[in-house]
């Protein structure tokens, strides 16, 4: 009866506790992002989704009185400021992280979700608008979420001009404004909801294309 030879290819040793546990470069950061979880940018994410909470009780508890309304216009605008300096800081920085690729559209959504149910709440803003455009953003977070285990779909140029549009359209609309500027207040609000439904579809297409790519790699043979 022969023995078993030892088995004379040396094993990979296993890499440090630490390489192992470090964060994974972001697989569709441009750059590359090895950033770690809590950083700048993904605390003035939290930041802004917090700042929901009391803009909600002044839209919703006292919308109709114009200090409450114009308290609520402020902490809006502060809010909005901190989704363009968490993304300017990301990238200016290399701080983009999966995390914060799905937590900004998210808190973006939160803020303009609570603003738009409010105004329709109050009777300022049509009731259909509010649906159409929150059906979109439903939407779309699903398709993130669908595509999540083969990429991340980051916000596009077009997602980043419709999330602008928005917020001056709710701005204006949160204000007492009369004559000339109510009336253009509806046109923004108006440009708001076709880039909603345009960049929709493009997310729709995009996320098609995600799995598209990763059906393809599952059934490429291993080298």
């Amino acid at each position: 009866m022969s023995s078993a030879r030892p088995d004379p290819r040396p094993k990979d040793p296993k890499p440090p506790m630490r390489q192992r546990l470090a964060p994974k470069p972001d697989p569709v950061g441009q750059p590359p992002s090895g950033s770690r979880l809590w950083n700048v940018p993904n605390g003035l994410t939290m930041l802004r989704l917090v700042l929901v909470i009391p803009f909600g009780i002044l839209l919703f508890g006292y919308g109709d009185e114009p200090g409450a309304r114009a308290a609520a216009a402020v902490i809006f605008v502060l809010a909005s400021l901190t989704d363009y300096f968490d993304g300017a800081l990301a990238r200016k920085h290399n701080l983009v992280t999966t995390f914060g690729k799905i937590a900004d559209p998210l808190a973006d959504k939160a803020l303009t979700g609570v603003a738009l149910i409010g105004l329709s709440y109050l009777g300022d803003l049509p009731w259909w608008v509010t649906i159409v455009i929150l059906a979109r953003e439903i939407a779309v977070t699903l398709l993130r979420f669908w595509v999540i285990r083969h990429g991340v779909i980051a916000a596009s140029r077009g997602g980043k001009a419709k999330t602008a549009t928005q917020i001056v359209a709710i701005l204006l609309y949160l204000m007492p404004l009369t004559g000339f500027l109510a009336t253009f207040r509806i046109w923004v609000m108006g440009l708001a909801l076709v880039l909603a439904i345009v960049t929709g579809i493009d997310y729709l297409i995009r996320a098609l294309k995600v799995r598209q790519r990763a059906r393809l790699k599952s059934t490429q043979p291993h080298q």
